[in-house]
């Protein structure tokens, strides 16, 4: 080989070996996530359930990923702070939101919103589901949803039903079932849960809808008495509390549900990747009984199963909000 030819083929070779490592960078520094801790930022004030369960799965999501998950609790109406601050970072995977149930509210619930909840995030993967339920108190004469809707249908305007906010899970959760029933009853929101136990204990409301979990202290103790789950089965700490479904109302379902989601345009690697350490966390036996004991119902998704969740919920909240003459906000 002449001098020439020599100093062509070096210099190929060196442009082959640039394009070789500018091609692995972006993968190097994909399968390399995460370099650092994740901030996930929980939209719920710290020690509900819906913190309460990030916890118990970042943890052993911590474990999987080798770098720690930091909980950054953002409480706001509608989880819109939280999920604003997500939607406007950068799209390394290195901050995550808890989605749930209310940014799908949030949606119809709002005139406007700083973000895009189905544009402006990536689902990554559910966490779990909570039911609700309809409870009345220990002595109350309901023993049946069946018996409810009688009542109310003999009594028009006369039950009262408890609820948290205007325009949460529970509140709409209510307003489903007055709809779904074809019953007249009156629902009244609290400002949150020990205030709705009050006021169900002291006989002031017939009814309330709230989420399981924070009821089943006063379920063990007997003070308030469960008719009936909302979701579509049994929860497993209550095996003998039927749905209500199965009760008298056929086709009725409510659910909350914790999910993990990025900013737009987190590359797919990445989401891969926190996917998967999601899916182990919740295959551990710990970190389910932890859960159930909690009210909630381990359960993962695919990216795209959370986001025809995220799709469906949205359209279906927002059919009760305006059958229910709701006020946006």
């Amino acid at each position: 080989m002449n001098d020439d030819r020599a100093v062509l083929f070096t210099r190929r070779r060196g442009l082959a070996g640039a394009l070789s490592l500018g091609l692995m960078a972006p993968i190097q520094a994909q399968t390399a996530y995460p370099e650092r801790p994740i901030t996930l930022i929980v939209p719920f004030a710290p020690g509900g359930i819906a913190d309460l369960t990030a916890r118990a799965v970042a943890k052993e999501m911590s474990a999987t990923l080798k770098q720690p998950i930091v909980i950054d609790n953002r409480p706001s109406a509608g989880a819109i702070v939280g999920a604003t601050a997500v939607a406007r970072a950068e799209p390394d995977g290195h901050t995550v939101l808890l989605m749930s149930n209310a940014n799908a509210v949030s949606a119809g619930l709002f005139r406007k919103l700083p973000f895009d909840v189905q544009r402006d995030f990536t689902p990554v993967s559910l966490l779990g589901t909570f039911d609700l339920a309809l409870f009345v108190r220990q002595d109350a004469p309901f023993k049946t949803v069946r018996d409810v809707i009688a009542q109310a249908k003999s009594a028009p305007g006369k039950l009262t039903v408890g609820t948290i906010a205007s325009g949460s899970t529970q509140h709409l959760s209510a307003e489903l079932f007055k709809s779904m029933a074809q019953i007249d009853v009156v629902v009244v929101p609290y400002k949150g849960t020990p205030a709705v136990i009050t006021a169900l204990r002291a006989g002031e409301i017939d009814l309330a809808f709230e989420i399981l979990g924070p009821m089943l202290p006063q379920v063990q103790a007997q003070a308030v008495r469960p008719l009936a789950v909302t979701s579509d089965k049994r929860f497993a700490v209550l095996p003998a509390v039927p749905t209500v479904q199965e009760s008298g109302l056929p086709g009725y379902m409510a659910a909350s549900w914790n999910a993990l989601a990025m900013p737009a345009r987190t590359p797919p690697a990445v989401v891969q990747r926190l996917h998967r350490a999601a899916q182990e966390a919740l295959a551990m036996p710990a970190v389910q009984s932890q859960l159930q004991a909690l009210g909630v119902r381990a359960q993962g998704s695919t990216p795209e199963q959370l986001q025809q969740l995220l799709g469906d919920e949205i359209r279906r909240w927002s059919e009760v909000i305006q059958a229910a003459k709701i006020e946006l906000q």
